[in-house]
């Protein structure tokens, strides 16, 4: 609880370049430099970021899937004590299958503000670049690595809505086999190196995509793949 004396800080979820250093706005700028403290998943990363766009931070503190059981309720604390906490994940909006979401949940318990400044969202990127059914979709973050995997896919027989989720470029290929074995040949959009130089969409059957990678080789990074619905063609 806190004293009359004593009023919350904010907690300010703040999103930041997936890939184009140069993709963040004024706001969020000012928001990193003005934070008590600055709550990072990769501080060594966002130092970086900081650099390039001369942001001087007051405290920058980690905030990862490793350190969630304790520095949450430290956050939460400073935030009842009155300081401003600005978090940031390795890119893109704060909360999106990452851990910011279990911090932004503790601040709402706790009673304390919460503002979500606006900017880059990997999934929203891939699925409006894809042109693909975008009125309605359904977001499934991660999929499975084992457990769980075989059955989510072919649930999505049935899906009237375009699907996006992330993938490992190392395990892009099997995944897409494993998608054209429990759903056919569907259109699918891979989006990779999303706005950086070598920004690229490919678009095509399953099958299609699958050949292309193959040819490629590995494919590195993380990647954003987006599914059709069935039935939608691009012609």
């Amino acid at each position: 609880m806190t004293t009359h004396d004593q009023t919350p800080g904010v907690l300010y979820l703040v999103a930041t370049p997936v890939g184009n250093m140069e993709d963040i706005t004024q706001r969020a700028i000012e928001t990193l430099g003005a934070a008590d403290i600055v709550a990072a998943e990769d501080t060594r990363h966002s130092r970086v970021l900081f650099t390039r766009h001369g942001v001087t931070v007051k405290r920058l503190e980690s905030y990862h899937a490793h350190n969630l059981e304790s520095r949450t309720g430290h956050l939460v604390r400073e935030l009842l004590a009155g300081k401003s906490v600005a978090l940031i994940s390795d890119a893109g909006t704060p909360g999106i299958s990452d851990p910011g979401a279990v911090l932004t949940r503790a601040a709402v318990a706790a009673g304390i503000t919460v503002s979500a400044l606006p900017g880059a969202s990997a999934p929203i990127l891939a699925l409006t670049a894809s042109g693909f059914p975008s009125h309605r979709f359904v977001y499934e973050g991660f999929l499975p690595r084992k457990k769980g995997r075989r059955s989510l896919m072919e649930s999505w027989k049935d899906e009237p809505r375009t699907v996006v989720f992330f993938e490992s470029g190392m395990r892009l290929i099997k995944t897409l086999e494993q998608m054209g074995a429990a759903l056919g040949n569907r259109k699918v959009c891979v989006a990779r190196e999303m706005t950086k130089k070598f920004e690229e969409f490919l678009r095509g059957d399953i099958g299609e995509v699958i050949g292309e990678l193959t040819r490629r080789g590995q494919v590195k990074g993380e990647v954003t793949v987006v599914l059709a619905p069935e039935g939608f063609t691009l012609d």
